[in-house]
């Protein structure tokens, strides 16, 4: 190894989960290292527009409630979501946005109050939102200037290769690459997973270049189970861009539909109409599914969003102003047109609500975890909200494990970087894209895992981009085979061959693990749900 470093905990990710972590983990005393592939402000959570779903006691609709936004999210969530991690979550967020201001967030208000939106899948107006529509830089910026006003180091442009386990499997820190590829060791007897989504597996998606399924795959490799990983929400309305869209895509947020923006084919004729009695702002999974269905029938690759209609528009909404004049579109005057792009991960590493995973010191909290928040889709603007609350508990939970002597310092021997199936990118994302997008059958997921498997290469992970094709691949293969488990259409998880909802065997969350030959199998029966 030629560098090394170490902490009581590990963070891995600067999204709004992992600094909301490391501050609070330094408020309990604790060393503190922060680990960004990027820079420290690279994460998924800047690119969020709409704002924070969140029940602030005595600044709120007339007749909303904690009780309200619990009911909302279970309804999204269509049967998955595990009914006590929802309100214990929701219930958080109240304290975790005054501890958010008070490291420095301004969020926009209105005669001296916040100002509230609404979104699809909400009953009532409690999204709070900052700069119109550009919360997630809001959010990032402040907290970036707390972690760095705090003196929390942070390794930018380092990778984690591979997570580092002592004594009875113990996590004891972490083999990473700096930007140069010179491989270190990062001893921590504590890891938190807070690395975001997997959009880069398919190929258009609302995410930065970062989010490639690193956490997910580390778990995975670490021995921790990961479940939900079929249901990957579908953003309903990105920019759409005349012929192959790669990469990520500018987003244009639901809060624009929550303002009276409506969804139009290119006849003009209304798209959720008759679809849902939430009409525009009905959950994304439908409003997702209603605009893939319309565009085929259209013979068209996207509809439109009409928001000419929304008075300063170019105020309210500035960053989806700005993209669209970029793309030559004046969206006073005309329609947007909009197609539907991977967005966010329901599912991911199986953990409590205090961040804990089954596996001792490796803890998960933001996108790349699964709590039981989010079920078979996730509600509108629940995610910056969760990753604050569970980034925050994860932090205590640490600092109360070391406290209790759970994770003793264990010694790590030399560390070669180790070698993993690969795939070629661009073949893996039009492959997961259509196979593995809205519309899914066995005989399709079939043919994309017989495609992975014939153009798998095993590869030393040695670089940035060595370690994150093997996290896509397989990434790839276990929501493959989830989604193959998984005959039913629920949420975001849409089969063609099985189009109907089936409680009775599949309402429970299919959780899978690595066998010890590397083999993704189901971990027991699954994680049953009961309803509220």
């Amino acid at each position: 190894m030629t560098w090394e470093a170490g902490a009581d905990l590990l963070v891995v990710g600067t999204g709004v989960a992992g600094l909301t972590a490391a501050l609070r983990a330094r408020e309990a005393g604790l060393r503190v290292l922060v680990v960004s592939k990027d820079s420290v402000s690279a994460g998924n959570t800047g690119w969020a527009q709409g704002g924070i779903a969140v029940v602030r006691p005595g600044d709120l609709d007339p007749g909303d409630s904690l009780d309200g936004h619990v009911q909302d999210t279970l309804t999204a969530g269509v049967g998955l979501c595990a009914p006590d991690a929802v309100r214990a979550i929701l219930a958080g967020g109240a304290e975790a946005i005054a501890r958010l201001r008070a490291a420095g967030a301004r969020f926009d208000t209105t005669e001296g109050r916040l100002a509230r939106t609404r979104e699809g899948g909400h009953q009532a107006f409690r999204v709070i939102h900052a700069g119109g529509d550009a919360t997630g830089a809001e959010v990032q910026r402040a907290l970036v200037s707390a972690v760095r006003g705090g003196g929390i180091p942070v390794l930018e442009e380092h990778c984690v290769v591979e997570l580092l386990r002592g004594e009875g499997g113990a996590i004891a820190g972490a083999l990473a690459v700096d930007r140069h590829s010179r491989p270190g060791v990062l001893h921590a007897p504590a890891v938190l997973l807070a690395t975001g989504g997997l959009g880069h597996l398919y190929a258009a998606t609302s995410n930065p270049e970062v989010s490639t399924a690193d956490g997910v795959a580390l778990a995975l490799r670490a021995g921790a189970g990961v479940a939900d990983l079929e249901f990957v929400q579908f953003h309903p309305t990105v920019l759409y861009a005349p012929g192959e869209a790669r990469g990520r895509r500018p987003l244009v947020t639901e809060a624009v539909r929550g303002e009276g923006a409506v969804l139009v084919d290119v006849h003009g004729e209304r798209v959720m109409d008759g679809v849902h009695p939430l009409g525009d702002l009905a959950p994304r999974d439908v409003v997702s599914a209603a605009i893939t269905q319309r565009a085929a029938d259209t013979g068209a690759q996207h509809v439109f969003l009409d928001a000419t209609g929304i008075a300063g528009f170019a105020e309210r909404f500035p960053t989806v102003h700005a993209s669209c004049r970029e793309a030559g579109i004046d969206p006073l005057t005309e329609p947007i047109p909009v197609a539907s792009a991977a967005h966010y991960s329901c599912g991911g590493v199986v953990s409590d609500g205090e961040g804990r995973t089954a596996v001792p010191g490796l803890y998960a909290a933001g996108e790349v975890a699964c709590t039981g928040l989010h079920g078979a889709n996730r509600l509108a603007s629940n995610s910056l909200l969760e990753g604050l609350v569970v980034g925050g508990r994860a932090a205590s939970a640490v600092a109360e494990d070391i406290g209790r002597g759970l994770l003793p310092r264990t010694p790590v021997g030399e560390v070669e970087p180790p070698a993993f199936a690969v795939v070629e990118r661009d073949l893996l994302q039009r492959t997961m894209s259509r196979y593995a997008g809205i519309g899914r059958s066995e005989e399709g997921m079939a043919e994309a895992c017989a495609v992975l498997d014939r153009h798998s290469v095993v590869r030393p992970l040695r670089t940035r981009q060595a370690v994150e094709d093997a996290s896509l691949t397989l990434t790839a293969h276990a929501l493959l085979a989830a989604a193959r488990l998984r005959e039913e259409s629920r949420g975001c998880h849409r089969r063609t061959d099985f189009p109907e909802t089936d409680d009775l065997r599949w309402r429970r969350s299919t959780v899978l693990r690595l066998d010890a030959s590397g083999w993704l199998i189901p971990a027991g029966t699954g994680i049953a749900r009961t309803a509220a």
